[in-house]
């Protein structure tokens, strides 16, 4: 005679969990829970944490961060207490028309392999995105190792916010479109630039606002449209010669606030404005190359 009995393996419904919060319920026969957790824990960690990075105070934005991570990481652990748990209980299990291991293997595919993952790559590719910083070339406001949201909503078809002088853009290297690059943004089309010395100057107007000297170098305080932020050279930096042109049509000006250690339109053109795909907003994690935390550096906003 066919045994019916089917008890639920405790170890066996936890590590459903661990893989796919909610499959540990699905196991279990409770596909009700198993959705609620699943859309809990998703939107949480996509929407949740998209809502932080783009509409939150700056002064929020890094306790908030933290404790969505930690509600985020408590739901997944509750499903897998609760699948164990709920296993336990359920040593005298007589299994549902439903529960077939082909139904388990495609709730798998459909949830961990599609839905979850074109939810990620939606905000990521229309809401925000996050970027780590590999090069010194926007220091001082932006250093080597810095984790940042970048806006993107910006500079896209229908979006509410356009290129601005002044804007940390991310925009797609032109001589490699695979990489992305983050420069500032200081002209615009039909702007006329030009650059001698430590000074840019665009519309025949120096950026220049403050200049302070010293050994290593000189630090540069500029200001365009009533945004102001500063820049650096180095002492040994060999001056070239003085570059004036025009901005095209469709084409951005930019430069690296590390001026004398950056690669931009100095060297591979202007930038065209399709090409640029997010603003530099917030940082929300700062590593330095010894692998210290530069806690001070947390939810710093991005000017």
């Amino acid at each position: 005679m066919q045994n019916l009995n089917h008890p639920r393996k405790p170890l066996f419904a936890l590590t459903m969990s661990f893989v796919l919060p909610g499959f540990g319920q699905l196991y279990n026969g409770e596909p009700n829970k198993a959705i609620w957790l699943f859309l809990c824990f998703t939107l949480l960690s996509t929407l949740g944490m998209a809502l932080i990075a783009l509409y939150l105070p700056a002064a929020w934005m890094l306790s908030v961060l933290v404790a969505g991570l930690l509600l985020t990481l408590s739901i997944w652990l509750y499903g897998m207490i609760d699948a164990w748990r709920a296993a336990r209980r359920k040593q005298d299990y007589l299994l549902q028309g439903w529960q077939l291991s082909g139904v388990y293997i495609l709730a798998l595919l459909l949830c961990n392999a599609l839905a979850f993952p074109l939810l990620i790559n939606y905000f990521m590719d229309h809401q925000v995105a996050s970027f780590r910083i590999p090069s010194t070339s926007m220091e001082p406001g932006i250093l080597r190792g810095d984790i940042l949201f970048a806006d993107k909503r910006y500079n896209c078809h229908g979006c509410k916010t356009s290129v601005q002088r002044g804007d940390i853009a991310i925009f797609t290297y032109p001589n490699n479109r695979t990489l992305y690059y983050i420069k500032r943004v200081v002209a615009l089309p039909g702007d006329r630039v030009r650059i001698g010395g430590h000074t840019v100057w665009v519309n025949d107007k120096p950026l220049t606002v403050q200049e302070t000297k010293s050994p290593s170098g000189s630090l540069v305080t500029e200001s365009i449209d009533g945004r102001q932020w500063q820049v650096q050279w180095k002492a040994a930096d060999k001056q070239a010669s003085d570059i004036v042109l025009t901005v095209p049509p469709g084409h951005t000006f930019v430069l690296g606030d590390n001026r004398s250690a950056s690669k931009d339109t100095r060297n591979f053109g202007t930038v065209p404005l399709q090409d640029i795909v997010g603003k530099a907003r917030q940082v929300w994690f700062s590593m330095a190359a010894q692998e210290d935390v530069r806690w001070g550096r947390l939810g710093r906003v991005l000017e």
